[in-house]
This record gives C-alpha cells, sequence and structure tokens, in this order.
C-alpha cells in the first residue's frame, strides 16, 4: 500500500506547490477538495491544509469541522490553514496594522520543536497574508516570530499539530524544504520509497490488471506527456495498443513529420492523419480564445473518433493527462480556468473507457518517468507545447498564411535557443503573432507588416513563471533573422511579464 500525504485545498494558488515539494522529499501525496477528505484510507500518514484566498473570518470563507482529522493524523496549516486552526479553536484572527507580503525572516526561532529542527534564525521566508493572528488559543505557543509577525508558527502543545503563517511551498522560502522534510518525513514517518521506477513498476502492473486482454486507443500530441504515456502503455500491453497522432494545422514547422519519426523509433504502432484543411475551415472568422480551444477540441474529437472507428474491438481510450490538468480544470470555487481539451468528450462520444496512466504526476515527474523507461532527451526535455498549438499564439482570426508566418519565426526562435545552448534553461518558449501591423523601413521602402512578440519564461512547475533574461546579443540577432527571414514580419518584440500576474501563453 503507497503511504500518502493528503493536501487539503482551500483555494490556493500555490496548493500545487506544496505537492510538488512532498514529492520531491520522495514521498506520494493528493491533493483535494477541502471536504473531501478520504476518512476511510489506511495509506495516509498526515494532513496539510493549504492557503486560501478568503479571511478566516469572511462569510464565504471555506469552513472544515477537523474532528476526525485531529487528533489522527499529524496536521500542518500554511498560512489561511494556519490561521483557520488557531480561529476555530479560540484564537484571534485580525487584519494586520502592517499586511507583510514577500520576503521576511524568522527573527526567532524553537530549535527544541521538531518542525522547526534546522530552521536558522535569520532564514528568508515568504510570506503572503492581508490578516495576521493576534492571539492563540491557550494550548498552542509560539515557535518562529519575524520581526513584523509574533506568530509566525505555533504548534498545539500535547498535540502533533502546527501551523505557519508564511509559505514553506514557495522557492523564496530559504528553509520551506526543511520544514516539510521535518514534517513529512521525521513527524510523520515517510518511508520515501515514491520514485520514478517504483511508479513505473506499480502502474505497469497495475494497467496490465486494469485492461487485462483488451485494445487501447490513444491520441499522440507530439508533447511529453502523451508520448510518456504511450510508452508506458507499450510496456504494458504492447501492440494492443494503437496511437493516433493528428494534425490539425498548427503545429510548429515540420513538427507532425518530426514527431511521427520519433514515435515509430520507439516502436509504437501509430498512424498519422494529416486534417489542416479542417481545422483551418472551421476555424475561419474566429477570435475569440476559447471558442477557438472548443472547436479544436471538437474537431480532434471528430477526427480521432473517425480514424478510431477503423479499428476493431478497442475498449479503452488512453490519455496523456496529468495532475496538473485534473487540478487546473476546475477550481475549488467551481470557476474553470481553462479548456483542456484532453480531458473530457472523446470517452462519451465514443462510448470507451478511460485510462489515464499519468494523471497522478507533475510535469518534471513525467520527465523522470520518461528518462527511467529510456526515451530520447529529444522528447523528454521538449517545451510544453498548448494542444491547440499555434492557434492561441496567434492573436485575432487563423488563416494558413498567418499560420506559415508564424511557424517560420517560431523556428528562428526555437532553433536559436537550441544553438546557443539557451533551449534547456528555459521552460516554455515561442512566438506569438500579435493582431497589429506597424511601420518599418526595408531599403528605401517603408513597409507596414506584422509585430510578432517572443516569449521565454522559467519555471519548475507552471504555476509560477518568470521570463526568461536570455542575453541581449541573442535576442537582437533572432530579431534580425526573423525581420530578415520572414516575408511579412518587420517588428519583433520580448514579453518580459511573469505569471502572475501575466499567464505564459497569451490566449
Amino acid at each position: 500500500m503507497q503511504e500518502k500525504i493528503i493536501i487539503l485545498d482551500f483555494g490556493s494558488q500555490t496548493t500545487q506547490l506544496i505537492g510538488r515539494r512532498v514529492r520531491e522529499l520522495n514521498t506520494y501525496c493528493e491533493i483535494v477538495p477541502y471536504n473531501k477528505f478520504p476518512a476511510d484510507d489506511p495509506s495516509v500518514i498526515g494532513v496539510i491544509l493549504s492557503g486560501s484566498p478568503f479571511s478566516v473570518y469572511d462569510a464565504k470563507a471555506f469552513k472544515l469541522a477537523l474532528d476526525g482529522i485531529r487528533g489522527h493524523y499529524p496536521l500542518l496549516g500554511i498560512c489561511y490553514g494556519a490561521q483557520l486552526m488557531a480561529y476555530d479553536n479560540g484564537g484571534t484572527v485580525e487584519p494586520a496594522a502592517t499586511r507583510e507580503y514577500g520576503r521576511a525572516h524568522l527573527s526567532e526561532v524553537d530549535h527544541h520543536d521538531p518542525l522547526m529542527r534546522d530552521i536558522p534564525v535569520g532564514a528568508q521566508v515568504w510570506m503572503s497574508h492581508g490578516d495576521t493572528i493576534t492571539s492563540l488559543p491557550e494550548t498552542f505557543k509560539v515557535i518562529a516570530s519575524t520581526a513584523k509577525v509574533r506568530c509566525a508558527a505555533y504548534r498545539a502543545e500535547g498535540e502533533k499539530l502546527w501551523g505557519v503563517q508564511f509559505h514553506p511551498e514557495v522557492y523564496h522560502s530559504e528553509c520551506g524544504t526543511q520544514l516539510l522534510r521535518n514534517f513529512v518525513v521525521d513527524i510523520c514517518g515517510s518511508k520515501q520509497d515514491w520514485s520514478a521506477a517504483s511508479f513505473i513498476e506499480s502502474t505497469v502492473a497495475a494497467l496490465r490488471e486494469q485492461l487485462g486482454d483488451d485494445k487501447v486507443v490513444l491520441g499522440l500530441s507530439g508533447g511529453v506527456d502523451s508520448s510518456v504515456a504511450a510508452v508506458l502503455l507499450n510496456r504494458a500491453i504492447g501492440d494492443r495498443l494503437t496511437c493516433i497522432f493528428v494534425d490539425h494545422g498548427m503545429l510548429r514547422k515540420n513538427e507532425f513529420r518530426d514527431v511521427l519519426r520519433d514515435y515509430q523509433g520507439l516502436g509504437l504502432n501509430v498512424i498519422g492523419i494529416d486534417a489542416s484543411e479542417k481545422f483551418f475551415t472551421d476555424l475561419a472568422g474566429v477570435t475569440d480564445p476559447e471558442k477557438k480551444r472548443k472547436i479544436i477540441g471538437r474537431d480532434f474529437i471528430e477526427v480521432f473518433d473517425a480514424e478510431a472507428q477503423k479499428l476493431t474491438d478497442v475498449k479503452w481510450l488512453g490519455q496523456g493527462t496529468i495532475y496538473p490538468d485534473c487540478i487546473e480544470s476546475l477550481s475549488i470555487t467551481g470557476t474553470t480556468i481553462k479548456s483542456h481539451h484532453n480531458v473530457g468528450g472523446l470517452p462519451e462520444k465514443m462510448h470507451l473507457k478511460l485510462c489515464e496512466p499519468l494523471r497522478l504526476l507533475f510535469k518534471d515527474e513525467v520527465r523522470a518517468v520518461g528518462r527511467e523507461l529510456g526515451m530520447p532527451e529529444r522528447l523528454i526535455k521538449r517545451h510544453p507545447f498548448p494542444g491547440p498549438g499555434l492557434a492561441v499564439r496567434i492573436l485575432g482570426d487563423i488563416t494558413p498564411e498567418k499560420v506559415r508566418v508564424l511557424q517560420d519565426a517560431d523556428d528562428i526562435f526555437i532553433q536559436g535557443l537550441r544553438d546557443n545552448g539557451l533551449y534547456d534553461q528555459v521552460w516554455q518558449a515561442g512566438v506569438i503573432l500579435l493582431p497589429v501591423q506597424s511601420v518599418g523601413v526595408m531599403g528605401d521602402e517603408r513597409t507596414y507588416e506584422r509585430a510578432v512578440a517572443l516569449r521565454a519564461v522559467t519555471s519548475t512547475d507552471a504555476m509560477t513563471a518568470d521570463w526568461a533574461h536570455l542575453p541581449y546579443e541573442f535576442l537582437a540577432k533572432v530579431s534580425t533573422d526573423i525581420i530578415n527571414k520572414v516575408k511579412g514580419v518587420n517588428r519583433v518584440c520580448y514579453d518580459i511579464s511573469s505569471k502572475p500576474p501575466s499567464t505564459i501563453e497569451w490566449e
């Protein structure tokens, strides 16, 4: 039985980061809505309460009775989670006289407490709260402070219950990994046996049991998620897996040809379908980003279904859905963040059962599994690429000519990153075709042509991202090459916005 930490999500933007940090400690964890604790799961060894966009005294605040958790499992509250436990036990939480956002430093630390072991005085932590705990319940005691916040961390005496008002999951918290290690390993007793190799072994065995002698069809996208899912399924059931790779016309330059070659080299049974004409026809005149995504998702289903119907006795649909897809598709408040065409639609239409072997993994874990499976680095290290492809990097309506311009510009940028040893330093990169034209001069002639924006970010999990500080000389050369070689472009910009507040993609 795989032991696990349960993270109860109260709607924080950094809940996934908590999960990532726990997984980095080779410990399996699951993120569930704050009111969906799996009370009957004997594999749970500890519980973490996340932050929240609400204040504990808001009428809309998410509340949770901890009766079935407190005293049964070690418990750690982070930010809102810490404030909620203090507030519900008679403490006081109030708007802070001085709100604390960003970097702070621990001025006092109780090193006798197991949660604070090896956390030095002066350690930088990341604060993000407008409220603060002004008084603790009688049985709680302060175990860490900053210059502005007396109760930066506390413990309930005689219990395995802790709370911290800073965010140990955020990289800016220098002691964050150590604090989470203290909780997950020392306090909860994790055996730290979660790894890529153990995941492959257990998943292949589970797939063989789940699928039996049944056949599976899987839609490949060219990305690392669907590719790793295909290789994992191939290891489990061999040639009973058929893969379909649909070209919607908005892949990167030469990507359909190159990726098909890679897949065939992996020994996968792959069918390639060029359906670009259908997609371009159905997207004609559409400018709304969400409508683009839905049209592409719908058309993908239709094309995929038509090809899959030619196969016989298929009972399962394989997908490369990963953990962030499942969490992002519907937020804790019920608000759709963005559509994922790999999370729904096909199973219902095709009357197939769904098989998602990577559903429990974060992106970097998918890459680790791919390496363990022996896949080539050029597939493993591929930057994330949106399912709708270049359609959501063309602001405005889609035409074959716009796609041609963007493919050529994007190819220069991405190849330039590779040639200059910068590709692996960047999490994701691409070019955006802007819906504007600008005046330029080429030779002795005035031009009125398109502008493009280069986008490159660094990240560890895509939940937060910073713009990549690429060398000026490199950017200058890329700009010159695009303007000189891509007919129809006379201006190149570089996007220097971070996530948040901006997203990685423009649409």
